[in-house]
């Protein structure tokens, strides 16, 4: 029992680890312009088998957030390319939202999926009918080549987290 708990306990920490170094994965040219309602928002990806740490965090971040009176919500876009940038470039993109419903939308938590991108966003309550924001901060040092993050955005909507996403090409 030792053992196995030892086992699943350094893939989690290994898992972490190397979810930040290079990633030379070919993109998708396209972004997405449209408007796009939480309906049609990407779902949550699945953790890891053995990741019920990650499993608790979601979990914990949805029960904050569904406490609150459901909404809607609108983003100008859920996918950002921020094309060829050097690498050691810090570049960050905003992803307005729009309040759709007739509740406030309250975003409680942005959680990138790690360290090289970090979030800010619209703290206070959106009330129906405007706009806030979320911005994505990315240090491109310890990459080359493509790269694709995400950070998942968890708030008073039906179906969450709200997957948003950048690509980049890193350039020596």
């Amino acid at each position: 029992m030792k053992k196995t708990l030892s086992i699943i306990a350094l893939s989690v920490i290994g898992f972490g680890m190397v979810s930040c170094k290079k990633e030379n994965k070919e993109t998708a040219a396209g972004t997405e312009t449209a408007a796009t309602t939480t309906d049609s928002a990407a779902a949550a990806a699945p953790a890891p088998m053995g990741d019920s740490a990650a499993v608790a965090s979601v979990t914990e971040q949805a029960a904050t957030a569904s406490k609150q009176p459901l909404t809607t919500i609108a983003l100008s876009e859920s996918n950002f390319d921020f094309g060829k940038i050097k690498k050691g470039d810090k570049v960050q993109h905003v992803y307005e939202v729009i309040n759709t419903g007739s509740n406030p939308l309250i975003i409680s938590e942005v959680k990138p999926g790690c360290g090289c991108t970090a979030p800010d966003f619209t703290k206070d309550p959106i009330m129906p009918g405007k706009k806030g924001k979320i911005t994505l901060h990315f240090d491109s040092t310890n990459f080359d080549g493509n790269v694709s993050k995400y950070a998942d955005v968890f708030a008073n909507v039906e179906k969450m987290p709200i997957k948003l996403t950048f690509t980049a090409n890193i350039q020596p």
